[in-house]
């Protein structure tokens, strides 16, 4: 049985995977991030989806916020961070930079895209 978890943002979620696949089918593997990141905000924007591209992220330590800053590919909705990827597959790594993106923002769902292989993989990722 699925838990009301499983269920957060999952149309959102389902509505930005659709739109990187339009982009991956498009344009297919090979391409820098960049290209992706631009191509698919058109389709953010084209879409209506509410989206920050770039999204400056702080790291908050001991109530002092750090000079070092990440950059989120993009938040939309305000609430699901979306990272971007051309590598052959997937590792932990990439998990664990969506992840500490997460943290840092207190973000509950996140997406990690790869755009490197034929077909386009995903994962969605829940804290």
């Amino acid at each position: 049985m699925k838990s009301d978890r499983d269920n957060i943002y999952k149309q959102e979620c389902y509505d930005i995977v659709g739109l990187c696949m339009a982009v991956h089918s498009e344009l297919g593997p090979g391409f820098l991030e960049g290209v992706y990141q631009e191509a698919l905000e058109i389709e953010f924007i084209k879409s209506d989806i509410d989206h920050i591209r770039e999204c400056q992220i702080e790291i908050n330590y001991k109530g002092i916020i750090l000079d070092k800053r990440y950059y989120a590919d993009f938040l939309c909705h305000n609430e699901v961070i979306v990272e971007l990827k051309v590598v052959k597959s997937l590792d932990d790594n990439h998990m664990a930079q969506l992840m500490n993106y997460m943290k840092a923002t207190d973000k509950k769902v996140g997406l990690l895209v790869n755009f490197g292989s034929h077909s386009l993989g995903y994962k969605r990722v829940i804290l």
